[in-house]
């Protein structure tokens, strides 16, 4: 935390899709200082699991590297072992408006850093599943914000200390395949969540900006793995089912392929200012 023209400015990390081994590596290798410059920080993990889904152990690495909440998306599902963890663990959350059923919660009150945070995990419906409306859950999460709601994750990781009354730091995390849907969530929230940022595709976009009523917003995040590969995976075997339309099994870049130079991992995301009596945005920058 700290103070610009009496304004008190706390920072957050949001970092995009964790994919596979080397995604993990290379969290566990930068995320540690990252958490030195920012007052809290999340990370899509969904796809920590060779690209599908998560693992109780994928989680724990995740956490002990720095993450304060770990997000997810629509392959949450894909390892039904993980299902009861998204139950007994309160630092992972899935999609709010899959249906109340569906294991897990969608969204978590924290206190850390002298502050009130707010995450909330949501997923797209164009060209994804047809599930609940995503704007219309998060009107409901907002009027659930008093308390009333029992679909949340709770989490004191302050020292306790009195907070103040000011207005927490919401922060999105979109799952959606449409940069329009992506877009049009963050003009509808603009104003009321301090930071919308879309994950799901895997590609960085360059458009991080904030938006007239003072949220922050970019349209994806990025990954966390190889970059000289098709969205963390085997360019090859990627290759192959385009050109042949044949369901390959899909798997993790690693060694070179052919013509393929090298395997390198990247650490992507956003580093966000917000003013922390307000929670609007001040700035957002892509790392």
């Amino acid at each position: 935390m700290r103070y610009i023209q009496h304004m008190t400015i706390v920072r957050a990390a949001m970092i995009g899709d964790v994919v596979g081994e080397p995604g993990l590596e290379v969290l566990e290798a930068g995320l540690p200082a990252l958490a030195k410059e920012v007052d809290f920080i999340t990370v899509n993990g969904e796809n920590a699991a060779d690209g599908f889904g998560i693992t109780e152990e994928g989680l724990r690495r995740i956490i002990a590297a720095g993450a304060d909440i770990v997000t997810s998306g629509n392959h949450v599902w894909e390892k039904r072992d993980f299902w009861p963890v998204l139950d007994s663990e309160e630092r992972v959350i899935r999609p709010a408006n899959y249906p109340p059923a569906s294991p897990g919660v969608g969204w978590a009150r924290i206190e850390k850093a002298n502050h009130r945070w707010v995450v909330v995990n949501l997923q797209g419906r164009e060209f994804m599943s047809d599930i609940d409306c995503p704007f219309r859950c998060f009107d409901q999460i907002l009027d659930n914000m008093a308390g009333k709601a029992s679909d949340y994750h709770q989490m004191v990781l302050s020292d306790g200390a009195p907070l103040p009354g000011a207005y927490p730091i919401i922060l999105i995390d979109f799952h959606a395949e449409s940069s329009r849907e992506k877009e049009a969530l963050a003009y509808y929230v603009d104003g009321r969540a301090s930071l919308i940022a879309g994950t799901h595709t895997h590609v960085q976009t360059a458009d991080e900006r904030i938006l007239p009523k003072g949220s922050a917003y970019i349209t994806d995040l990025g990954m966390t793995g190889i970059t000289n590969s098709v969205i963390g995976m085997d360019p090859k075997i990627c290759m192959e089912r385009v050109r042949k339309q044949v369901l390959y099994r899909m798997e993790i870049a690693g060694a070179p392929a052919d013509g393929m130079t090298t395997a390198k991992a990247e650490l992507q995301g956003i580093i966000a200012e917000f003013d922390a009596d307000t929670g609007k945005a001040v700035s957002i920058r892509r790392i």
